[in-house]
């Protein structure tokens, strides 16, 4: 299982998306489903929404019911820290999607983020020290 940002679930879906070939290609070196967390699927739903309209969001859809994808329960701990992370990183500034990854990550120790927004990530912290594992590592 890998947490995985809004980037390449809309990467994966729209074949003129510029990272379209290294996210596929990142999903044969990964097992299991993809979790994500209800910020990020709302921003992939929304971004799919321009590029594609309804059959890329609903492409989206069937990720969930063919069980390659979860969407992770968030939790009220969560939600506070997803609020402490964003002031953390105001001057960033740290998106909502951002923030309820790392709380996740945070709480369930998980660092293999699938993401192509490599600068934050490569920026933020899992309980103000550990740095995330980045994937695809090709890009």
């Amino acid at each position: 299982m890998i947490l995985t940002d809004a980037g390449p679930l809309v990467a994966l879906l729209d074949r003129g998306e510029t990272h379209h070939r290294a996210c596929v290609e990142c999903l044969t070196e990964l097992t299991g489903p993809m979790l994500t967390t209800w910020p990020a699927f709302t921003e992939a739903m929304y971004l799919l929404g321009d590029a594609g309209g309804w059959d890329a969001q609903a492409a989206l859809w069937r990720l969930i019911e063919q069980g390659d994808l979860e969407i992770a329960a968030q939790t009220p701990e969560q939600a506070k820290r997803m609020r402490a992370l964003m002031e953390k990183y105001r001057d960033r500034p740290m998106d909502l999607a951002d923030a309820s990854l790392v709380a996740h990550a945070e709480e369930y120790g998980l660092r293999d983020i699938f993401t192509l927004d490599r600068a934050d990530f490569q920026t933020y912290r899992i309980h103000r020290r550990l740095s995330f594992r980045l994937w695809p590592r090709n890009l």
